[in-house]
């Protein structure tokens, strides 16, 4: 199948919100994702969104536990999957000092993963707390990761942060072409509509790679879109810990082994670890 008949599946395994209460089956410790990682590899994800957490469950951006996962990962036999190492995962209400800033860059820098997410702006989360991405680190992040040649995926939670995206590419601390990931659902961001999936992707810079994901409710939605719209997937209990309305996904392999079969029916295929590379203009790492 040509290329341009393959979809890219990212598999967001762990996230900093969900906890055990909400699924039992959320992986937690480094060994915990990196076996899930490698299950949804064998399922067909292509590329595997890393969060880290303490052995207690509560979110981590320490060094220590990003190198142990990847190094886990990454020792799986034949896996080739893409990693793309979270800039945010612990600090959702924590602030964002220069100090802050270095903690959540050190990984991607060091550990040099494919891709890294890049959110677009500050919002309030879930209504309860800040999402901080300070101007500040922003700029340091994007000069960093062209510095060590990480792709960042745009993470857009609204529409503003696309004209933010056009802002910084217009400034070259994004380099195109890009690669956005929305994320539609979270209170405080755009709605899990179709109606918005289509503005976002309609505002889209020309010759952009897009991908979508719909938080709880919105999920299967959005991923019906997204693969009518010609996007990308994400899936996995960072955004929904469900597998049907009220029943606990299993494993984030069965929300991988689902992306596929959509894709199937739809005439299209996941793209393999090294397509994904292409479709990005990545290298392997």
């Amino acid at each position: 199948m040509a290329l341009k008949d393959k979809r890219i599946i990212t598999v967001a395994v762990t996230g900093a919100w969900p906890t055990r209460k909400d699924n039992s089956n959320l992986p937690v410790t480094p060994q915990e994702i990196a076996d899930d990682v490698y299950s949804c590899w064998q399922a067909g994800a292509a590329v595997a969104h890393i969060h880290v957490r303490e052995d207690d469950g509560t979110p981590s951006m320490r060094f220590e536990r990003y190198q142990e996962t990847v190094a886990l990962i990454r020792a799986k036999k034949d896996c080739d999957i893409c990693l793309n190492i979270t800039s945010s995962g612990g600090t959702l209400g924590s602030g964002t000092t220069e100090e802050d800033d270095e903690t959540r860059i050190r990984p991607i820098r060091e550990l040099r993963p494919e891709l890294c997410s890049f959110d677009c702006g500050t919002m309030n989360w879930q209504y309860r707390t800040i999402f901080e991405n300070h101007p500040r680190f922003l700029e340091r992040l994007g000069r960093t990761v062209q510095e060590v040649q990480v792709k960042p995926e745009l993470e857009i939670f609204d529409i503003g942060m696309l004209y933010a995206a056009e802002h910084y590419m217009g400034r070259g601390i994004l380099k195109a072409p890009c690669h956005f990931q929305f994320i539609l659902g979270a209170p405080g961001g755009v709605a899990a509509t179709v109606e918005d999936l289509l503005t976002l992707k309609q505002r889209l810079p020309p010759g952009s790679t897009w991908a979508a994901s719909g938080i709880g409710k919105g999920h299967v939605p959005i991923m019906l879109a997204t693969i009518a719209l010609g996007g990308h997937l994400r899936v996995g209990m960072e955004d929904n810990v469900f597998y049907h309305r009220g029943i606990p996904a299993a494993s984030n392999a069965q929300l991988v082994e689902r992306a596929v079969r959509l894709l199937g029916e739809a005439g299209l295929q996941a793209a393999s670890p090294d397509e994904a590379r292409r479709i990005l203009g990545i290298g392997r790492r």
